[in-house]
Formats: C-alpha cells, sequence, structure tokens
C-alpha cells in the first residue's frame, strides 16, 4: 500500500497566461451606429472597448493559446500537469469537453484528469478552488494543475447587451509553493438558484434579465463575504483595510464600482455608522483599491469566466512589486448562481513572474474593426472560411468535417 503523503507547503497560483482576439472594436464607434449616448458607455458601463472574436475563433482556440503562454512563460513542462479543467459558458460540444482538445493541442500526459467546468462566470474560480484542494490532498504527487477560464461573451446584435460583450481567456497554474499568489484555504461562499442570466442549448446568444441580475450579484457578495467573514472568524472586521487590492468578477467595469459601495457599505453598518454619511470615504476607498484592477477590462469587455482573473493579471503585471507580501480579496460571481470570496498573499519574488504576463503588449497588439466588419463577423458565424492573414498564434480552429471540430497547432510552446 502506498503511504500517506504528507502535509504539503502553500498552494496557489504560480503562473498567469492571457489570450485576447487580435480584434477591437471601439465602443464609442458602436453608439455611434447605434444611436446610443457614448456616456452611458464610458460613464454608465465604464467601458470604452470590446474584444471581438472572429469565426475562426472559439471557447477552444482561446483557452489553448491562453494555455501555451502560460506554460511558456512559466517554463513548465505538459508533462507536469496531473489536472487539466477548463471552465466555460461558450462551450463547443455538448458531450465533448473542451479539455480534452487543449489535452491534446498542448501535449498532457494521458496520466491526467480533464473535464470541463460549467456555472456561468463563477466556474473559473470553482476550477481553481478544486485545483487548490486537489494539491492540498497530497493526491497530485507534486504535479500542478492547469485551469483554464475561457469564453466568448456574446449578444443579440442591437440589443441593449451588446456593449457588453466581450472575449478572452486567462490559463491559471495552480501550485504548491506557487511563485505568484498564495491562496487563503479558506473562502466564503454563496449559491441561490435564481434566472439572471442564461443561455438555452438551443440559443447562441445569452439571455440575461439585467437589473435582475445586478441585484442577484450584489445579494450573492453579501452572502460570500459573510461566510469568509465567519470562516475567519471576523463578523465585524473591515475588509476594506485588510487588502492591498479587491478584486471583483467585471462583466462590465461599473459593475465592480457597484460591488465595493455595497461592501463598504455592508462594513459602516457593521461598525454602527450610517452609510449615507460615506460620501468621499467611499469613492477613495474605490479608487485605491479597485479602479487599479480594471485597465484590462475597460479595453477588453467581459470575458465571464475569465473576467476575474484578467482584472488578476492586470493588476499583477502593473503593479508587482508594490504587492510583494501583501494580500489580495477578490470576488467571483456565476449568474444561476453561485459566489465565492477568497483571499492570497502575493509572495516575494512575484513581481519578475507577473511582469512577463504580457496583458500590456497583446492589447496593444490588436487590429481595430470597423461597425461593418464587427457585424459581418456576427453574420458569418462558426463556419466562416480561415483568415489569409492573422496573428501567429499558438494554434486554430481548422473547421468542421462529419460534425466533428478540428483544431490544428500553428505554433510552438516555447515561442
Amino acid at each position: 500500500m502506498m503511504a500517506l503523503v504528507g502535509p504539503v507547503g502553500p498552494v496557489g497560483i504560480d503562473q498567469l497566461g492571457v489570450y485576447v482576439p487580435e480584434y477591437v472594436l471601439p465602443l464609442d464607434q458602436l453608439a455611434a451606429a447605434r444611436g446610443v449616448p457614448v456616456e452611458k458607455l464610458h460613464i454608465g458601463i465604464g467601458a470604452q472597448q470590446m474584444a471581438v472574436a472572429p469565426p475562426w475563433e472559439d471557447a477552444v482556440t482561446l483557452g489553448a493559446n491562453a494555455a501555451a503562454r502560460a506554460i511558456a512563460q512559466g517554463h513548465i513542462s505538459p508533462d507536469e500537469i496531473g489536472l487539466l479543467l477548463v471552465a466555460t459558458e461558450t462551450g463547443v460540444d455538448h458531450a465533448k469537453p473542451a479539455s480534452i482538445f487543449l489535452h491534446e493541442l498542448l501535449g498532457v500526459t494521458a496520466n491526467c484528469r480533464t473535464l470541463e467546468l460549467k456555472h456561468a462566470c463563477y466556474s473559473g474560480t470553482a476550477g481553481v478552488m478544486i485545483a487548490a484542494d486537489w494539491i492540498r490532498s497530497g493526491a497530485a504527487r507534486g504535479r500542478k494543475a492547469l485551469v483554464v477560464a475561457t469564453d466568448i461573451a456574446r449578444y443579440d446584435l442591437h440589443s441593449s447587451a451588446e456593449f457588453t460583450q466581450g472575449a478572452g481567456a486567462v490559463a491559471v497554474v495552480v501550485s504548491e509553493q506557487p511563485r505568484l499568489l498564495a491562496l487563503d484555504p479558506i473562502s466564503g461562499v454563496f449559491a441561490s438558484n435564481v434566472y439572471d442570466f442564461w443561455r438555452p442549448l438551443d440559443r447562441r446568444e445569452a439571455l440575461v434579465d439585467g437589473k435582475f441580475s445586478v441585484d442577484c450579484y450584489l445579494n450573492a457578495l453579501d452572502g460570500a463575504v459573510a461566510d469568509y467573514r465567519n470562516g475567519h472568524s471576523t463578523p465585524s472586521g473591515a475588509l476594506s483595510e485588510e487588502f492591498a487590492a479587491l478584486l471583483y468578477h467585471t462583466p462590465f467595469p461599473k459593475m465592480a464600482y457597484k460591488a465595493h459601495l455595497r461592501l463598504i457599505e455592508g462594513e459602516w453598518r457593521a461598525a454602527g455608522r450610517n452609510p449615507a454619511d460615506l460620501g468621499p470615504a467611499a469613492e477613495q476607498s474605490y479608487r485605491t483599491l479597485v479602479e487599479p484592477t480594471l485597465g484590462a477590462a475597460r479595453v477588453v469587455g467581459n470575458t465571464y469566466t475569465a473576467s476575474l482573473y484578467l482584472c488578476l493579471a492586470w493588476l499583477a503585471e502593473q503593479q508587482g512589486r508594490a504587492l510583494e507580501g501583501r494580500s489580495l480579496g477578490l470576488f467571483s460571481y456565476g449568474s444561476g448562481c453561485c459566489a465565492e470570496f477568497f483571499s492570497g498573499q502575493c509572495v516575494a519574488g512575484s513581481a519578475k513572474v507577473a511582469a512577463g504576463i504580457g496583458v500590456a503588449d497583446l492589447l496593444a497588439a490588436r487590429r481595430t474593426l470597423t461597425v461593418d466588419e464587427y457585424e459581418a463577423f456576427g453574420r458569418d458565424g462558426a463556419g466562416a472560411d480561415l483568415p489569409v492573414e492573422s496573428r501567429a498564434n499558438f494554434c486554430r480552429f481548422a473547421g468542421v468535417r462529419e460534425d466533428k471540430r478540428l483544431y490544428e497547432r500553428t505554433g510552438s510552446l516555447a515561442q
């Protein structure tokens, strides 16, 4: 009989790999085409641009390209990966998981557990927590987990939700002795059956009850934070004073503002103070703790499962050295709904790892679309021809034959 594995050390995020499509649409152009005041977008939802996935990109290609970047930047061998989870709500098959496509494209060993996770935008965090618990249990035997959050947020043309689209993926390598963020093993969770956002099996575009979804998000934040406080025996502590930054699931940047205001109001009530007296204090707290996390979200849009981790990658890249040794608070929400509030500490030396993620470079290299080009992408759908020219990526969608989706590698893991 195999001996029991002893306690492992700190567990957390070892590497982040980010990928966004090479196309971007300025929202002021879309606003003009739709007859919507641009202030409604820049101020009302806090967004400036949105990433647009062309017909030859899907959740698999986005995720594989993000994973390839994480593996290359982290100098990780595919043989080190013992658990491969893909979190998405825009999967490509009702039975065959996106994870098995990545398994082949990345050259991961056959002795690796692989599956696809779904709970709207929350499943990326579900994957990270499952991976962390797998490592803490000792079952990993020194191996790493690769969690890939990948999605295309797509809504009907001319709908009110059209301005909150986006696309992208973040690959999260979870390991013992992480080089970026050591995760606290105690988190707070909340779940409730609600219909705030959903996508029936026969629809390509999602349906959303926008105002109700905001209410559900904020109620879930209350519940998850309360559970987190109970787990840490701090029923009335001010979380806004414990962390160097607070990161929120960001379907649109203004949602992070609403969430932080809700958190601060709750802290004031717990301290016996009137939230109506918050005034400039709430704005200052937001500017210090939240605003620095939103740079990528403002110009990428909604990435569903990857949203929180895109914010983390941006913050780490921009403020890495200042964050070392300090704690972060993170809130993940998925419609339907399930939410989790958790925390972690940026480890010594994490700035060196964060500096190589390359989010800013990816964003700067994108090509701007016209509204006509964007609408043509939406009409063409997933069956469109492959491009004549495209950014050099690790892999691409190669078409459908006999109802089977095919993918091909176009680059090296070492690129």
